[in-house]
């Protein structure tokens, strides 16, 4: 299976940094310092983040998309200056799809804490630095408390409906039980109620794996020269997360246990599904900032929102992957039993494991265009 190589050594941090090209990007500057959870202040905070589609004249076709660990608020449209990645969820936003921009303003935002334009570890500080390891540790509470400023700069009183997969159906669920009055419609996908103990050690791992590499420094690496962040590290996170995005049957099914390409396993080359965790690992460092990804990954070790469901008012459906082994289907009927107005647990049926929530656009596209269609009363 053969794969065009990435050249060239990958930068300290893939972040977007101040002065690249801007692409699609907007900015919104938080008015005041953001107070954390943890109790720690974040001065000079701002939210990048894309939009399509018009606002309607009321406010009342707003939806705000909410992406996963290491997406960004590109949701559609190419790879481009300034944006690395293709639009993580394109089929979700053309003529005639759930999110048509003939008919919804969709505003996707970057979340605080990452690195794809909003105020993360690699921004710079107020003293001319990046925060580095003096970035706070975030909640989910406060990547919301960031985006409601967002919701009252762009004019709107409330969403029309509110979406997220993975991490992005946890920033989704925190906003309508922090923001009940605000959202009308919750669209919860492959996403859980709390992160359990599995989700905890997967994490906790891949955390470990970033935090272990040498050129970690303590979270200080953003000043090195090329090739000298802790790229291994995060590499090591992504192949160890790859493997609770996949199912065992897809894996088995696409790779088995062929060699790759013009290698012999015997003779100390790799088998094709180790090549093909190598590629996604040299992709995320060249795009991603290893201290995000422990930001983030911090921040869905602490969620648990299991004694606050029943304060979600948003008219709720909750869907699950067939195969997904991180956040199962199991979690996803703690959602829908716990959330007075949410319909039974919608199934999307794949393969493809936890990733299936990206991958399986035309179900996912069905059911967000189901609720989208209803009243929230």
């Amino acid at each position: 299976m053969n794969r065009a190589p990435l050249t060239g050594p990958p930068p300290a941090s893939g972040a977007w940094r101040s002065g690249d090209p801007e692409g699609g990007r907007r900015w919104y500057d938080l008015p005041e310092p953001l107070v954390t959870v943890s109790g720690e202040t974040l001065p000079d905070a701002r939210i990048a983040y894309e939009t399509w589609g018009t606002p309607a004249p009321d406010g009342s076709n707003a939806v705000l998309v909410l992406h996963a660990l290491t997406g960004d608020s590109h949701l559609a449209g190419p790879v481009g200056p300034g944006h690395p990645s293709p639009g993580w969820w394109d089929r979700l936003l053309a003529p005639g799809a759930a999110l048509d921009p003939a008919r919804w303003f969709v505003v996707v935002p970057n979340a605080i804490g990452g690195c794809q334009g909003s105020t993360g570890p690699a921004s710079v500080a107020p003293d001319g630095r990046a925060w580095g390891a003096r970035f706070p540790r975030l909640g989910m509470a406060d990547l919301v408390s960031a985006e409601l400023g967002l919701l009252d700069h762009l004019g709107l009183d409330a969403w029309a409906a509110v979406v997220g997969g993975s991490m992005g159906g946890m920033r989704a669920l925190q906003w309508a039980v922090d923001a009940p009055d605000r959202v009308r419609r919750l669209f919860l996908l492959a996403c859980p109620a709390f992160t359990d103990a599995d989700a905890i050690a997967s994490i906790t791992a891949q955390v470990l794996a970033v935090t272990g590499d040498r050129n970690w420094l303590g979270g200080d690496f953003h000043a090195g020269p090329d090739g000298a962040g802790p790229h291994a590290g995060l590499g090591l996170a992504r192949r160890i997360a790859h493997l609770s995005y996949r199912s065992p049957t897809e894996l088995t099914t696409r790779f088995g246990r062929e060699p790759q390409d013009g290698e012999d396993p015997a003779a100390g080359g790799r088998y094709a599904v180790q090549s093909y965790l190598d590629h996604h690992a040299d992709k995320l460092v060249r795009r991603f900032d290893a201290a995000s990804y422990v930001t983030l990954c911090r921040t869905m070790l602490d969620f648990d929102l299991r004694d606050s469901l029943a304060s979600v008012r948003a008219l709720t459906s909750v869907a699950g992957i067939t195969s997904d082994r991180l956040f199962p289907l199991a979690d996803q009927q703690v959602l829908a039993d716990g959330i007075p107005a949410a319909d039974p647990v919608r199934v999307v049926r794949s393969d493809f494991g936890h990733d299936g929530f990206l991958i399986e656009a035309p179900q996912v596209d069905a059911l967000l265009a189901e609720l989208l269609a209803r009243d929230p009363g």
